[in-house]
């Protein structure tokens, strides 16, 4: 045994990485609004110009997206924290339940984003809904708790069963009017905050076991925070599994040490993932929010000018995309990259989608009866592809270069055994006897 020790430990050790290698990754991006564009004929063009009949399907035909996020609301008035006329917070439980329904039967990663909350949450704004407002520790607990288990059990008896849940969004900084913060200071409830965490972590193992659980915060770059927060969850064993981070360059500032390397700040996005990687070996780490402005940059609540690393144009936006892809990729501990508001087109071709424009989707704003051009830097050819020259079409470099997920559905497919992979920038299925068909059907 001791002579065969050795070889028993480089056996074991390439295991290990075959398998970091290939565990699952997702790519996507939050589509919460697109049955609202949808409802209101709002329709896009593809790189080529052409009608898309079906954006869902095209992001996982054409795209090579394999999942799809959505928030949800627990009583959403299309209203911001405001109380200002919002129609985004529209993501009611009916509402959900049939984007879910549509993400899972096109074949696709269903990624579920609690708000709790009847608006808008964030690293600012963490109040609970009106209807739990007042509620001690325990009972706001007890509040999630019972909201979780009544969501995941609607969603799995239609077939929307989440392959990802997020248990609140943006919450470095609390949840439900319980405040924390990642640093020591007397104003932090951390003891109700874990409270929260718990019954809302809980919840989704008892009703979605297989699901991932995702605890979100927005401080991507500062490692201190990080450190000082993720440490605290996992000091009081917070059931979850993926670190996920918002990075929005205007917000979080560069992605690279090469982009910090003349600035005073020298904090960055890759940097702080390989340090999350040190810190916790055992957790995934996901960027569930992520968005460029392609035109019209913010003039207020700006931290970072980033316009000298990616200028504010489709040109800086595909970019901005194409370099976070490359520089994710090789880290073993990123699975995911999930572009949030990709099908964004302005206020909606009747006003009623969204109340004023972020710039930051993959299609053109302006209203239009002859649909919403997507943001290109040229019209794809044989020797100048699709992904050369658009965001969306890009993002699908993230993925290993042959991925399995278990079973392949939709399109009139359901095969056991197979596996999506792409090649030559094409998203095809790798039947179970090794032939190759499109996602049709039809052989390659």
């Amino acid at each position: 045994m001791k002579k065969h020790f050795p070889l028993l430990l480089i056996a074991v050790l390439a295991w290990s990485a075959s398998w970091s290698h290939a565990q699952t990754r997702y790519v996507g991006g939050d589509i919460s609004m697109l049955p609202m564009y949808e409802q209101y004929n709002s329709y896009y063009k593809d790189a080529k110009g052409k009608r898309i009949s079906n954006l869902l399907t095209w992001f996982v035909n054409d795209c090579g997206w394999n999942t799809f996020r959505v928030r949800i609301f627990v009583n959403p008035q299309q209203k911001n924290a405001k109380g200002e006329t919002d129609y985004a917070v529209c993501q009611d439980l009916t509402y959900v339940t049939a984007l879910g329904k549509r993400i899972k039967d096109a074949g696709a990663y269903f990624m579920l984003d609690f708000h709790y909350s009847d608006t808008w949450v964030d690293a600012t704004h963490i109040q609970a809904p009106e209807a739990w407002k007042g509620s001690s520790d325990d009972e706001m607990a007890q509040h999630i708790a019972d909201y979780t288990r009544e969501v995941l059990t609607t969603l799995n008896e239609a077939g929307a069963t989440p392959d990802l849940v997020q248990v609140g969004n943006e919450i470095m900084y609390g949840l439900c009017g319980i405040k924390v913060a990642p640093y020591t200071t007397s104003s932090s409830n951390w003891e109700g905050f874990l409270k929260l965490l718990h019954a809302g972590c809980d919840a989704v193992r008892e009703k979605c076991p297989n699901a991932k659980i995702i605890i979100h915060t927005d401080r991507p770059t500062n490692t201190v925070y990080n450190k000082y927060y993720y440490n605290k969850l996992v000091a009081s064993n917070v059931a979850f599994d993926i670190i996920g981070l918002s990075f929005y360059p205007f917000w979080h500032g560069y992605l690279t040490e090469e982009n910090v390397a003349s600035k005073t700040d020298k904090n960055c996005l890759v940097k702080a993932v390989n340090t999350l990687a040190t810190q916790f070996p055992d957790k995934e780490v996901q960027i569930v929010e992520c968005a460029y402005n392609f035109q019209y940059w913010p003039t207020s609540g700006v931290n970072f000018d980033t316009r000298d690393v990616w200028e504010c144009s489709v040109a800086g936006q595909y970019n901005f995309v194409k370099d976070l892809v490359d520089a994710l990729k090789p880290l073993d501990n990123v699975t995911g990259i999930s572009y949030w508001f990709p099908e964004e087109a302005g206020n909606g071709d009747k006003g009623n989608v969204l109340s004023g424009w972020l710039n930051r989707g993959f299609w053109d704003e302006n209203t239009s009866t002859s649909g919403h051009p997507i943001n290109r830097l040229a019209i794809p050819s044989s020797t100048n592809p699709a992904e050369n020259v658009c965001a969306p079409y890009y993002m699908k470099n993230f993925l290993n270069e042959t991925q399995s997920i278990g079973e392949v559905t939709g399109y009139g497919l359901r095969v056991s055994g197979a596996r999506k992979v792409i090649r030559d920038g094409q998203v095809l299925i790798a039947q179970p006897d090794g032939s190759l068909t499109a996602l049709d059907g039809s052989r390659r």
